[in-house]
């Protein structure tokens, strides 16, 4: 699609302040650390998506798609294509439909083969990591859990209409650190 610009239109528009913009910095450095991950546990033929996906559905499972991707924060359409392709390669078995129309999923064997070379070497690149950022990194991962909360609260306030809510969410969690809306947590 090709869009013509007309001389009272504006443009170039004024882009001052666009470098700041929140989804661009969270999108960046998660491409940077995630190219990373992906390295590191590259020889267990497993990407880091994948590996968070698996880990969710092993400290879990039998667990319901829905409920990895509310952890994930995964849209609905992108977890079922995720799983499916999960699935095709053997690292996960979805199971009919149950009583709540609920899809469980668990691991297969082959998945649990590649976690297990995974793993230690995830846990080589999380020291690695951890030691370059330095001893911020419990209060980075609050900030970065507190982000994740709200992004999800004014989502769900921009679905619903309730923009007055959104903001009475906001002002509680900078005060309380909690909404009522928060991104539920995988267990540690």
């Amino acid at each position: 699609m090709q869009v013509k610009a007309d001389s009272d239109s504006g443009f170039p528009p004024d882009l001052t302040g666009t470098s700041a913009c929140a989804a661009y910095q969270f999108r960046r450095t998660s491409r940077a650390v995630a190219r990373l991950y992906d390295s590191a546990i590259a020889p267990s033929g497993l990407r880091s998506t994948q590996f968070a996906i698996l880990t969710a559905i092993a400290k879990l499972q039998p667990v319901s798609m829905s409920r990895v991707g509310e952890i994930l924060v995964i849209e609905p359409a992108t977890m079922t294509r995720n799983l499916r392709l999960l699935q095709k390669d053997g690292l996960v078995n979805i199971a009919p439909r149950g009583v709540r129309r609920q899809r469980l999923l668990t691991l297969t064997l082959k998945a649990e083969k590649a976690l297990a070379v995974a793993v230690p070497l995830w846990r080589e690149a999380q020291a690695r990591f951890l030691a370059s950022l330095g001893r911020h990194w419990k209060e980075l991962q609050d900030e970065l859990e507190h982000a994740a909360d709200v992004a999800v609260s004014l989502e769900t306030a921009d679905l619903t209409g309730d923009m007055g809510g959104a903001k009475r969410d906001q002002n509680a969690h900078s005060k309380e650190r909690s909404t009522a809306k928060t991104v539920p947590k995988i267990p540690r």
